[in-house]
C-alpha cells in the first residue's frame, strides 16, 4: 500500500442504484421501502472496515438538471424516471451517510461525476492517492498512477488494464473514444455507425479525436469516412459531453474530508428508526450500547391488511422449494401423465421457455408445468447444441409465418419430445374451460404458444393481479412478486445462461440444467396465484381485474401479433426530405448568421446568437459559462421576430424527427412481416394505461405538420383502409363526471364548444364573440388544469406574463369552484388512505403523499388529481377494446385491431366493408361506458394513419 495519504470518493448516487436493482426489496413497518438504504448502510461499514482511507466523502447529484443540459438540450432526454420506491429512499441514503458521520457534497448544476474529477484531481495534485468508490464507465477518464476505481459489489480494483479492456484505449484517450460511440443511456448522439472497437482503432491510428475529424479524408472506408465528414460536429459536442469537469469549487475544502468516525447515538437511532435488525446488532456489539427505542407508524390503510407490500412475505406456503421434486419430461407418454393429472385438478400453472424476449422473433424452447406448490416439471423441447441456437430472422427470405419453426432447423440434442407432438398433446388441455391456466406476464407466453393454435381459455395472470392490487407501490415481476411474497428468491437468469459475451442462448442450455430454473418459475407462478387470488378481494380489485385486465390479455396478445404495416418507402422518402431540408434550413441559418457554424453546437450558436449577432442579452449557465440556448430562450426570441431562432428551431425539429422516427423505424419492421409489431405492457403505468415500446408508437408527433407526416407511413394492406376511432377530449369529460360541474356537463350534453364555453364562461364574453385566441387560451387552461399546471407552466404556455396567467387559474377556478373541491377533496383522500380510485374502482397509490419534501409531495398530490381522470380514461379505453374486439369477430371477422395510442384505437378492414365496420366501432366504443356526460367518438377511414387526422 502507498505510503501517501489516500482520499476515498464514494459516487453515492451511482451506488443506490446499483444497490436498489441488486438487492431485495425491503419495507418497515410503516410501508416505506429501504431495501437499498439497508445496501447502501452495508457498502458504506463495509468500505470503512475494507479500504483505509485518511479523507472520505460521499458525492451525489443534487439534481437532474446540470450545465450539460444548457450545452445540449436532449442530454438525457430519454432517461426513464426512478422507479417510484426507490425515490423516497434518496433522502434516507443521505440521511444514512450524516449518521455515519461521513461528509456528503452535492452542487447544483453539476453531476456528482464532476465533483468527483474535481476533487480526485485537487487531491492527485497535492501527493493524495485517490480510490473513486464505483464501477462507472465514465469516471474510467480519471484513472491515472495516483486514482483509480473500486467496484464495491466485486470488490475489485480497475485500473488502466480494465480501462484498455472496456474500450481498447488508456484512461487519456478514453473521452476520444466515448465521443465516437455516444451513448444511447445520456441520450450522447456520437458518431452513427462507430463502435467500441472501430473508435479505438482510429484513436490509436490518429491520436486525437480532433485530428481524426480534421484528417477524416483520409480514412480508408468509405461509409466510415463520410460518418466522420457528416458528423463531425455532432463528435465535438459528444466530446464536451462525456468530458467531466475537473475545475470547478469544491462545495467543501479537502481538509473538511479528513475522516471521523461514526458516533453511537446518531448512527443506532438511524438503524432503529429504518429496524435494520442486523445492523443494530453489530452496532451495538461495536459501541457497547444498546439502540434507542423508536416508535415506527403502522402501514397507512393502503399499505395494510390486504396489501401485499407493506408484509414482505405474506401467505407464504410453508412448503420448501425442493429441487427434487422437479420432474424432467422426457417422452410423450410422462406428458400424457402430466396433462391428465392437471385435467383432474383444474388448474395448472403454465411457464415457457425462449430464444428471447421479443415475442415476435423468439422461438419456443420448453414449457414448464406446475399443478400443485412443489410438485412442477419441464418439458424440453428446442434444445440444442452449444453455438448452434438459430434466429428466426436469419432466415426471413425463405418463411413466411413469424410464429412457425424456422426453416433452417439446427440439430437438436437427444431426450426431447417433437414440439409438434407435444403442443397437439397439450392443445386439448390449453383450451378445456374445465381447467384454469395460470401465467406470470399470460400475453408472452400466449405468444409462445400460438404453435398449438389453441385459443387458451380461461387463463389468470399473476402479473396482472399483482397490478391491480398493488399498482404504483412495487414491481410486477415473477422474481420480485417471489422474494416480497413468498421470501424466496429465484435462480436468476444470468446464473443459468451466464452475462456478456460468454452469455449463452436458452436453447444451448441442456435440458437437465434447464429443468430446476424452468420449473421453479411454474411453481413460483402457482404459489403465488395461491397468495394473490385472496387480495384481489381483500384490495377489492376482483372488479378491476376480471372485468379489464383479464379480458384484455388475448386483445392485446393479438394487436401485437397483427402489427400495423409500414412503407419503408415512404420513410426512406421522408428522411430524404427531412435531410434535404434540414440542409436548407442550414444554408438559411448560415445566410442570417453571416458565417457557418455547427448549429447543433450550444455553444457555437450562443456565441452567433448573443455576441456576434447581439439579439438580446443572452442568460450565461454560471456552471459552464456557456449561452443558454434551449427551446424556451429561442421560442422567446423567435416570438420577439428573430428568424434565425425561429429556423434553428425548424432544423432541430427536423433533426429529431428523423433520426428518432423515419430513420430508427426502418430498422424494426419485421423482416417476415412487412409490418411493425409494438410490444404493449400492461403493468407499465400505475394509473392503468398501456404503455408501447419496441418501438413505441404513442409517442409519434402530432402537433408539427412534419410529424404528422410520420403516420403516413403507416399504411393499410391491399385492398384494405385503415379507420381510427377516437375519443373526443374524454378526460375533460371525466372532470365535468367526477367534480360534478353542471356547466361543462350541459356544454357537453348540448355538443357545444368545450373551449370556446370555457372562454366564454371565463372572460365574460357572449359565446359567439369568443375569437380564435381566447378559445386557444381557454384550450390550454382546460387541459392544463387537469394536469395541475402551475401559474409558471401556463405562462410559458400561453407567452404571457405569471402574474397574468396566475390570474387566470384564480378566475378558473372562481367560475368553476367544483374543480377546486375536486383537487382537494382528493387530495385529502389520498393523504388519508394513500391512494386514489378511478370510477371503476382502480387503486392508484400515491405513496409520497405525505412526504417531508415540498417538491416530492406536491408532485404526489398533482399525480393524485390526474389519475381519477387519466385512470378512468385507461379503464374506459381497455373496457371498450374488449368489447370492440369481441364485436369485429362477431360480426367482421377479416377486420383486424392493430394499435391503441392513448383515446385512440386502430383498425384494419378490407375497403368495401370499412364504412359500416367504422360505425360498428363508433357505436360499441360510445357505448363502453354509461356517464352522465356522454361519450363522442369520432371515427375516420383512410388508406394511412395521417390521412385520418
Amino acid at each position: 500500500m502507498s505510503d501517501k495519504p489516500r482520499l476515498m470518493l464514494i459516487d453515492g448516487s451511482g451506488y443506490i442504484f446499483r444497490a436498489y436493482h441488486a438487492l431485495p426489496p425491503l419495507t418497515r413497518s410503516d410501508g416505506m421501502p429501504v431495501g437499498a438504504v439497508m445496501g447502501y448502510c452495508n457498502m458504506l461499514l463495509k468500505l470503512s472496515d475494507q479500504l483505509h482511507a485518511d479523507y472520505r466523502a460521499v458525492i451525489f447529484d443534487a439534481g437532474r438538471h446540470t450545465f450539460r443540459n444548457d450545452m445540449y438540450d436532449q442530454y438525457k432526454a430519454n432517461r426513464s424516471e426512478p422507479p417510484e420506491d426507490l425515490v423516497p429512499q434518496f433522502a434516507l441514503v443521505r440521511e444514512a451517510t450524516d449518521a455515519m458521520n461521513v461528509p456528503r457534497i452535492e452542487s447544483a448544476g453539476f453531476e456528482a461525476d464532476d465533483l468527483i474529477a474535481c476533487y480526485a484531481k485537487k487531491a492527485a495534485a497535492q501527493g493524495m492517492e485517490v480510490i473513486i468508490v464505483s464501477s462507472d464507465k465514465d469516471l474510467m477518464q480519471l484513472i491515472t498512477d495516483d486514482i483509480y476505481l473500486w467496484d464495491p459489489m466485486k470488490n475489485k480494483a480497475l485500473r488502466e488494464e480494465a480501462v484498455m479492456e472496456k474500450f481498447g484505449v488508456t484512461p487519456d484517450k478514453v473521452i476520444e473514444v466515448q465521443a465516437m460511440i455516444g451513448d444511447s443511456v445520456d441520450n450522447i448522439p456520437g458518431i452513427p455507425g462507430i463502435g467500441p472497437k472501430t473508435a479505438a482503432q482510429l484513436i490509436d491510428e490518429f491520436g486525437t479525436l480532433e485530428e481524426l475529424l480534421k484528417r477524416a479524408e483520409e480514412v480508408p472506408q468509405k461509409k466510415r469516412r463520410e460518418s466522420l465528414i457528416e458528423f463531425a460536429d455532432q463528435a465535438r459536442l459528444s466530446y464536451e459531453l462525456v468530458k467531466l469537469k475537473d475545475d470547478c469549487d469544491l462545495p467543501l475544502p479537502l481538509e473538511a474530508l479528513a475522516r471521523k468516525e461514526a458516533e453511537a447515538e446518531p448512527l443506532l437511532k438511524f438503524l432503529a428508526e429504518n429496524q435494520f435488525k442486523s445492523l443494530i446488532a453489530r452496532m451495538e456489539e461495536k459501541f457497547g450500547q444498546k439502540a434507542p427505542s423508536v416508535q415506527v407508524a403502522s402501514a397507512p390503510p393502503a399499505a395494510s391488511s390486504g396489501d401485499a407490500h407493506a408484509q414482505p412475505v405474506m401467505d407464504a406456503p410453508a412448503l420448501p422449494f425442493d429441487p427434487a421434486n422437479y420432474t424432467l419430461v422426457q417422452d410423450a407418454a410422462t406428458l400424457k401423465q402430466w396433462i391428465a393429472e392437471a385435467t383432474e385438478a383444474g388448474i395448472i400453472a403454465i411457464d415457457t421457455e425462449t430464444t428471447g424476449l421479443d415475442a415476435t422473433q423468439a422461438q419456443l424452447v420448453g414449457i414448464s408445468l406446475c399443478i400443485e406448490p412443489g410438485k412442477a416439471c419441464y418439458v424440453p423441447l428446442g434444445h440444442v447444441g452449444e453455438g448452434e441456437a438459430v434466429q428466426t430472422a436469419n432466415h426471413a427470405a425463405e418463411q413466411a409465418d413469424m410464429f412457425a419453426e424456422p426453416v433452417q432447423k439446427p440439430a437438436l440434442v437427444a431426450g426431447q419430445i417433437d414440439k409438434a407432438e407435444a403442443l397437439a398433446l397439450l392443445k386439448p388441455l390449453l383450451e378445456n374451460p374445465a381447467v384454469l391456466k395460470v401465467f406470470q406476464n399470460a400475453k408472452y407466453d400466449m405468444h409462445m404458444l400460438a404453435g398449438a393454435g389453441a385459443v387458451i381459455a380461461p387463463a389468470d395472470d399473476t402479473m396482472l393481479m399483482s397490478y391491480v392490487t398493488a399498482g404504483g407501490l412495487r414491481g410486477h415481476g415473477m422474481d420480485e412478486l417471489s422474494e416480497v411474497l413468498l421470501g424466496h428468491k429465484p435462480i436468476a437468469f444470468k446464473e443459468l445462461v451466464g452475462t456478456g459475451k460468454s452469455a449463452k442462448s436458452f436453447a444451448e442450455i441442456t435440458p437437465e440444467e434447464a429443468r430446476i430454473y424452468a420449473s421453479e418459475d411454474a411453481d413460483v407462478t402457482r404459489r403465488l396465484y395461491d397468495v394473490l387470488k385472496p387480495q384481489l378481494l381483500q384490495n377489492k380489485a376482483t372488479k378491476v381485474y376480471q372485468w379489464i385486465e383479464r379480458p384484455l390479455i388475448p386483445v392485446i396478445e393479438e394487436m401485437e401479433r397483427n402489427g400495423i404495416k409500414v412503407s419503408p418507402e415512404k420513410l426512406r422518402e421522408m428522411s430524404n426530405k427531412f435531410a434535404q431540408a434540414m440542409q436548407h434550413d442550414e444554408q438559411a441559418i448560415y445566410a442570417l448568421a453571416g458565417r457557418e457554424f455547427a448549429i447543433g453546437s450550444p455553444k457555437q450558436l450562443g456565441e452567433i446568437l448573443f455576441d456576434e449577432l447581439a439579439l438580446a442579452k443572452g442568460k450565461k449557465s454560471s456552471k459552464s459559462g456557456q449561452y443558454t440556448t434551449d427551446a424556451q430562450t429561442l421560442e422567446t426570441l423567435a416570438a420577439e421576430g428573430h428568424a434565425i431562432a425561429q429556423k434553428v428551431l425548424d432544423w432541430r425539429q427536423l433533426a429529431k424527427l428523423k433520426s428518432t422516427y423515419t430513420d430508427a423505424l426502418q430498422k424494426q419492421i419485421h423482416p417476415l412481416t412487412g409490418r411493425v409489431h409494438t410490444s404493449y405492457s400492461m403493468t407499465g403505468a400505475a394509473t392503468g394505461r398501456l404503455s408501447s415500446s419496441d418501438p413505441n408508437l404513442q409517442n409519434i408527433p402530432i402537433r408539427s405538420e412534419e410529424g404528422r407526416r410520420i403516420r403516413e407511413a403507416f399504411i393499410a394492406e391491399k385492398g384494405c383502409k385503415l379507420i381510427s376511432a377516437d375519443y373526443s377530449q374524454i378526460e375533460l369529460r371525466l372532470l365535468a363526471e367526477i367534480a360534478d360541474m353542471p356547466v361543462l356537463k350541459d356544454a357537453f350534453r348540448e355538443g357545444r364548444d368545450i373551449h370556446a364555453a370555457t372562454a366564454s364562461q371565463m372572460f365574460g364574453v357572449p359565446l359567439e364573440e369568443v375569437d380564435g385566441e381566447l378559445r386557444r387560451k381557454a384550450k390550454t387552461i382546460n387541459f392544463g388544469i387537469i394536469y395541475g399546471i402551475s401559474a409558471h407552466g401556463l405562462s410559458t404556455r400561453l407567452g404571457i406574463g405569471r402574474a397574468e396567467a396566475a390570474d387566470y387559474i384564480a378566475t378558473y377556478f372562481e367560475q368553476y369552484p367544483g374543480i377546486q373541491k375536486y383537487m382537494e377533496r382528493t387530495k385529502e383522500f389520498a393523504r388519508e388512505h394513500g391512494y386514489v380510485e378511478t370510477l371503476y374502482g382502480r387503486r392508484v397509490h400515491v405513496k409520497d403523499i405525505n412526504a417531508k419534501n415540498p417538491n416530492l409531495r406536491a408532485f404526489s398530490e398533482r399525480a393524485a388529481i390526474n389519475a381519477p381522470l387519466q385512470g378512468t380514461a385507461a379503464d374506459i379505453i381497455k373496457r371498450a377494446m374488449v368489447e370492440v374486439s369481441a364485436a369485429l369477430h362477431r360480426e367482421f371477422p377479416e377486420a383486424k385491431l392493430l394499435l391503441q395510442v392513448h383515446d385512440e384505437l386502430i383498425i384494419e378492414t378490407p375497403e368495401a366493408g370499412a364504412e359500416a365496420v367504422a360505425r360498428l366501432v363508433e357505436k360499441v366504443m360510445t357505448g363502453a361506458a354509461h356517464l352522465s356526460v356522454p361519450l363522442l367518438v369520432e371515427a375516420g377511414i383512410g388508406d394511412h394513419w395521417g390521412a385520418i387526422h
